[in-house]
């Protein structure tokens, strides 16, 4: 079997339970198996900028979140953050507000981490 990840994310947002085969990246030869209802090849195909947009979205949170756990000691009890630390954690917890396209993920700037 050899699918796409976007057409695997799109047959299993429609139906995470979905058994299917597909044959050469081909959505003309995808098999339902094991009494999974039939996706049309339409209905996938209308979900593509749905799971699109959840992978980018997926892939800068991981980025952001590495962020944030290299900078969490900065939060223990016994260090006082500066302002600067704070608006820069800040910055990172926001940095997925108002991105509803891929096209504003992929041109979404990190912040700059204070020195």
């Amino acid at each position: 079997m050899k699918i796409s990840t976007k057409q695997y994310l799109a047959i299993k947002h429609i139906n995470p339970d979905a058994e299917f085969s597909i044959m050469e990246d081909n959505l003309d030869t995808i098999q339902f198996l094991n009494g999974t209802a039939v996706i049309s090849k339409a209905d996938i195909e209308a979900k593509f900028p749905t799971v699109e947009l959840d992978y980018a979205l997926n892939n800068l949170r991981e980025k952001r979140n590495t962020l944030l756990i290299e900078t969490d000691y900065m939060a223990n009890s016994d260090v006082t953050m500066s302002d600067e630390w704070k608006t820069y954690r800040q910055a990172l917890r926001d940095l997925t507000s108002g991105l509803d396209t891929v096209k504003k993920v992929e041109a979404k700037n990190f912040p700059t981490k204070p020195s």
